[in-house]
C-alpha cells in the first residue's frame, strides 16, 4: 500500500471513528436505558467514567463528528475523483484497484453517516422523549 493510498483512506477512518464515538457516548446508553438495561449503563459508566464528561458535551461531539463526515463526503465525491484523473493514476471508467478503493471509501462513508444519524436520533430525539415520558 502506497503513501497515497493510506492518505486517501485517512478521512474515511476519521469519520468512521468519530461516528462510532457519538454512538458510544450518547446514543448507546440512551438505547440501553430504553430497553430496560439501566444497570448495564451504570456498569459501563463505572468502568469508563470519561463517558460522562463526553456525554455532557454531546452537542460539541455531534458538531465535530458532523463536520468530519461532511468533509469526508466532499473529499470522497469531489476531490478524490478529480485528483485521480488529474494525476493519471486512474483512467475514467477503469475497473481496477482504484474502483475498489473508491467503493470501500464510499461504503465506509455511508456506514459512518448511518451510525451518525442513528446516534443523532437517539441522543436528540429519543432522549428528550424519554425524559418527558419518564
Amino acid at each position: 500500500m502506497t503513501t497515497s493510498d493510506q492518505s486517501s483512506r485517512l478521512p474515511g477512518y476519521f469519520s468512521l471513528f468519530a461516528s462510532l464515538g457519538t454512538l458510544v457516548c450518547c446514543a448507546l446508553p440512551s438505547l440501553l436505558v430504553l430497553v430496560g438495561l439501566g444497570a448495564s449503563v451504570a456498569s459501563i459508566v463505572s468502568a469508563a467514567p470519561w463517558l460522562v464528561t463526553l456525554s455532557r458535551q454531546k452537542e460539541l461531539v455531534f458538531a465535530v463528528t458532523g463536520l468530519l463526515i461532511t468533509g469526508n463526503a466532499y473529499y470522497v465525491y469531489r476531490v478524490t475523483p478529480r485528483l485521480l484523473v488529474e494525476r493519471g493514476v486512474c483512467e475514467p471508467g477503469d475497473d481496477s484497484a482504484c474502483a475498489t478503493a473508491s467503493r470501500f471509501s464510499r461504503i465506509s462513508l455511508l456506514f459512518s453517516a448511518g451510525i451518525y444519524v442513528a446516534g443523532f436520533v437517539v441522543a436528540f430525539a429519543l432522549g428528550p422523549l424519554l425524559t418527558v415520558l419518564g
